[in-house]
């Protein structure tokens, strides 16, 4: 039999071993790499335009029986809505109709939870919590695992964190007076666009505004919002003269009309 020199054989030795542990063992697992953050991307508002295309006519009427056949469809969107709730990298326009979309169709889902009904209001004396009596205040939905309440979105997000009154165009409370609810979704890249054309539509519609030159009766919105109009230099006669085809003059009279909150079905 042949003999290696010792040396040389533990030279082969060390080399084999090498080459053994050089190779994955059978079944073992390399260690996976770190998976970057999810990014939450902005949602798509398409299912609810469908909806709203369908169900809602050109004066801002909704079909809530329609809505209610739809319920598959429209609560996976406000399951949507729930689970994806804007992020810090979104553009402002898209956080804005992020929530004027999420605003409204909660209105729509309230309706619904208690359809039949003449008013939006009735479902105040219907609301068992203790310190909340109206339905703006109730907390009865959750966006990104937090309870919320119609009021929260519009009071605590949309006029607090972007300054644009023109969202008192687009928000709707299922009522007659309040601006119509535009049948088509909001959009970040048709936003500034559709809040012009529901202030165009709301300050033109003489069943909500009907101004002249030295006097005007306007809506109650431009009352109970006043600090939001009056805001960075601007004021009611001018967001008024912004949109309405008749011009008021600035020290023109002003009255404002008494709210009709019957519910704006078809």
């Amino acid at each position: 039999m042949k003999r290696f020199p010792i040396p040389l054989l533990l030279a082969a030795l060390v080399l084999s071993a090498g080459a053994l542990t050089a190779r994955p063992l059978p079944g073992a697992h390399r260690p996976a790499a770190t998976a970057a953050p999810a990014v939450n991307a902005p949602i798509d508002h398409m299912a609810f335009d469908r909806l709203l295309k369908k169900h809602v006519n050109a004066r801002g009427l909704v079909d809530y029986q329609g809505f209610r056949a739809d319920k598959k469809a429209f609560n996976q969107y406000l399951a949507q809505l729930s689970k994806n709730p804007p992020a810090a990298s979104w553009s402002k326009p898209e956080q804005m109709a992020y929530w004027i979309n999420a605003y409204n169709a909660y209105t729509i889902r309230l309706i619904l939870d208690h359809y039949p009904l003449q008013s939006i209001k009735d479902i105040g004396s219907k609301i068992q919590i203790p310190l909340v009596s109206t339905p703006w205040a109730a907390r009865f939905f959750s966006i990104g695992g937090e309870k919320m309440s119609l009021d929260h979105i519009e009071h605590s997000i949309l006029r607090k964190q972007y300054d644009d009154p023109r969202i008192h165009f687009a928000l709707v409370c299922a009522s007659i007076s309040c601006p119509r609810l535009r049948n088509e979704a909001y959009t970040a890249a048709q936003l500034s666009q559709q809040l012009d054309d529901q202030g165009r539509n709301f300050l033109n519609d003489p069943a909500k505004n009907n101004v002249g030159r030295t006097t005007a009766q306007l809506s109650r919105y431009f009352d109970w919002y006043k600090a939001d109009w009056e805001r960075n230099g601007q004021s009611v006669v001018k967001w008024v003269n912004r949109y309405s085809k008749t011009q008021m003059n600035a020290d023109a009279k002003v009255t404002y009309q008494d709210y009709n909150w019957n519910l704006n079905k078809q």
